[in-house]
């Protein structure tokens, strides 16, 4: 298993979740697992742009991380229904993440998609990266509805 799948409806639209991702302030305030803080050297949120950022985790430890926005696609292109951002993890472990925004009866389908490069990396990482998932899209819930 290289992928990791999973999916939240958020009771708010598309240009409000879209909101939390195109502010590097705001998503440096939910990026990242429960516990984590963020600061960003680097927030191009464009095609082709570069992110860099440390992360701290709660209990020590300040992983560098870079990388790439391969596709920014913002509510209300034509050719788009929702909005769809996908990120390269250029550090290890290698990844592309995939979220897409489409419009619900409710609010906003997020859907998360993180694929890996290696195979054996996210098999021998899946216990920590599972949750890890659920719990960034709930920091992103709550800094969308506050």
């Amino acid at each position: 298993m290289s992928a990791f799948n999973t999916s939240r409806e958020i009771a708010a639209s598309v240009d409000e979740v879209f909101a939390a991702f195109n502010d590097a302030e705001r998503m440096a305030r939910w990026w990242g697992p429960a516990g984590f803080t963020n600061t960003f050297h680097a927030f191009e949120f464009e095609t082709g742009g570069r992110w860099v950022c440390t992360m701290h985790a709660p209990h020590g430890g300040n992983p560098e991380n870079e990388s790439v926005f391969e596709l920014v696609e913002p509510p209300g292109l034509a050719d788009v229904s929702g909005a769809k951002v996908v990120i390269r993890h250029l550090s290890q472990p290698l990844y592309r993440l995939t979220i897409e925004l489409t419009h619900s009866g409710n609010g906003t389908i997020v859907t998360w998609s993180q694929v890996f490069d290696d195979a054996e990396v996210a098999k021998r990482i899946a216990k920590i990266v599972i949750p890890a998932n659920e719990q960034n899209l709930d920091r992103l819930t709550a800094e969308v509805l506050k």
